[in-house]
């Protein structure tokens, strides 16, 4: 008998406790006399003192709401080294087990399976943390869980979404990468959207440049533009034909090639003039030349 208490002779008798201190906390059994001979002892009775240390977490990582059969994890996680987790289950079928921790992102944790899971495990879960040199001292208790079958009266359709329950431990480190995959792209954007706005600034600034300079200068823009109209315009061409005679000697109508001495003579030239841009000419306008 862990626990030795002597009571009162009766059929029934209570142990009371004021208060509960970790010494007062372990395995109680009972056993009565009778005729000088001791009956066998009782069933263990666990006596658990709970609310030394922080909660630690419980989540599920299939989802709180899960088919028969299916495996389902249960994962209890702390930052406080603790040896030991406890699982309970609070109602239908009381149950209770127990799993040494491993390390886990900077705590401990450890990993409960109900395999295959059925309908009489659907209920409400917590865990708690132990240690081995005090494992009737436990933390407080976890937040509970509450763990829903598909097909079972109490649970959901099974055509409503599962809700996930990601395990606290890796929720940091997740975080922690979804910010750096975050960060990387804003910065990148926003390096391109101040070189955008320079480039802008840049080109602004060039167009009010060179609107000013012409500006002061006109005399200068317009000579530039003038000679460039100027080269662009085609060559005239002109055609003429010329007759020439002799006004006081000879015939009239003697022709230039008939007269032997060289005399003045004048000429008419009937003008031909091809259609160019320029100053306007009379088409067969007549001038005179002197040939010596």
């Amino acid at each position: 008998m862990d626990k030795e208490e002597q009571i009162t002779s009766r059929k029934t008798n209570a142990l009371n406790i004021a208060e509960v201190t970790t010494d007062k906390t372990g395995l109680y059994h009972c056993s009565y006399q009778r005729g000088g001979r001791w009956s066998q002892f009782s069933d263990p009775l666990q006596l658990v003192m709970t609310g030394a240390y922080d909660k630690p977490s419980l989540s599920s990582m299939a989802g709180t709401v899960v088919a028969p059969g299916e495996n389902v994890k249960l994962q209890c996680f702390s930052k406080i080294n603790h040896d030991v987790f406890i699982l309970t289950k609070e109602d239908g079928d009381h149950v209770t087990q127990n799993q040494s921790s491993v390390p886990q992102d900077r705590g401990r944790q450890a990993i409960f399976l109900l395999n295959p899971v059925s309908s009489t495990q659907a209920g409400t879960y917590r865990c708690y943390g132990a240690f081995h040199d005090n494992p009737y001292v436990w933390s407080q208790p976890s937040d509970p869980l509450q763990l829903q079958v598909e097909g079972t009266t109490d649970s959901p359709s099974s055509t409503q979404p599962r809700h996930s329950t990601a395990p606290s431990g890796n929720l940091a480190s997740q975080d922690r990468r979804l910010g750096i995959w975050i960060g990387v792209p804003v910065a990148v954007g926003l390096l391109l959207l101040v070189f955008l706005v320079f480039f802008i600034l840049y080109c602004l600034h060039k167009a009010k440049n060179n609107a000013e300079r012409k500006e002061r200068h006109p005399e200068a823009a317009g000579q530039v533009n003038g000679q460039a109209s100027e080269a662009a315009d085609p060559q005239e061409v002109t055609y003429s034909q010329v007759n020439c005679h002799v006004p006081h000697q000879g015939t009239a109508g003697t022709l230039l090639g008939a007269q032997t001495d060289p005399e003045q003579r004048v000429c008419d030239a009937g003008l031909q003039i091809s259609q160019a841009p320029g100053p306007a000419l009379h088409l067969g306008s007549r001038t005179h030349s002197y040939l010596w």
